[in-house]
């Protein structure tokens, strides 16, 4: 009996080694299926509504009502010659630099509102008139103060998520049960220990959710701030289809912005906030 035990946990550890690969490649390409699936009946759909509105009643002409083929040829052309490499990383890279700004300064801002009631009452107004505020406008301010340049950009983009950021983080501190503050005084956690040990990690999964606002805030920044000034980019590809009246490419890049919103939303938000959720007990880990 213990022979035949023996040889089987090996046996059976090498079934469970060789079973995980194989439900994660079952899982992803059920995925991709559905991608697959969902995408495909948006495109009929498009397809459909383009057959009857341009096709059959006239009521567009295919200049300003493009085929999804059509879409997908200047998508294919504009990625062969390199112009939207170029465009979507230029873009990318202001992105991901004024919401690296945003994100922590928009935190760090949250959490002093919720710290001292001098500092909400001097600062609280302030944010909340500027969230108020579209990004648009401060693009004549950005190209006073910058000129016409990456930074004016990127402040666009700062001026244009961080305050969605700072409004989630302050609210994410009032969801915390007084209970959990007066047990963690009781304990002996004060001062910015509080902040640092009870307030930021029961607030983290609030926070996210604000980071995810703040984060297409940031897109429609960066969009706005492109199209309105010169240079390499999403917007400017946008520009171009809109001066050149081909709806093609400007179908084309609305397709690859929400391509890329979506890729980051699910590689990087998603995962990150099923971390936290199960990091601190907020979700069972069957889920």
């Amino acid at each position: 009996m213990s022979s035949i035990t023996s040889e089987a946990i090996p046996q059976l550890q090498q079934r469970l080694n060789t079973a995980q690969p194989l439900k994660l490649a079952r899982k992803t390409g059920l995925t991709l299926l559905k991608v697959g699936l969902y995408a495909g009946g948006l495109f009929a759909i498009w397809y459909l509504v383009y057959l009857l509105m341009v096709e059959v009643f006239q009521v567009w002409i295919s200049a300003l009502f493009p085929a999804p083929v059509d879409v997908l040829v200047s998508l294919v052309d504009h990625a062969a010659d390199g112009s939207l490499w170029r465009a979507a990383s230029a873009s990318l890279a202001r992105l991901f630099i004024g919401f690296g700004i945003a994100l922590p300064a928009g935190i760090l801002i949250g959490m002093g509102l919720a710290w001292g009631r001098w500092f909400r009452s001097l600062v609280g107004p302030i944010v909340l008139g500027f969230q108020a505020l579209p990004s648009v406008c401060w693009i004549p301010l950005a190209i006073l103060w910058f000129g016409l340049n990456e930074r004016a950009i990127i402040f666009v983009v700062v001026m244009g998520s961080i305050f969605s950021v700072t409004i989630a983080t302050y609210d994410s501190t009032k969801l915390i049960p007084p209970l959990l503050l007066k047990a963690a005084s009781n304990m002996g956690v004060k001062g910015l220990a509080v902040f640092s040990r009870v307030v930021l990690p029961a607030s983290l999964p609030a926070i996210i959710s604000g980071a995810r606002q703040g984060w297409s805030f940031a897109w429609r920044s960066l969009l706005g701030g492109e199209l309105l000034t010169a240079g390499i980019g999403l917007g400017n590809l946008l520009n171009q289809g809109r001066d050149l009246t081909d709806m093609a490419l400007v179908m084309a890049v609305m397709l690859v912005i929400i391509a890329l919103g979506l890729l980051f939303d699910q590689l990087v938000i998603t995962r990150f906030e099923a971390y936290i959720r199960q990091r601190y007990g907020l979700v069972s880990r069957s889920l």
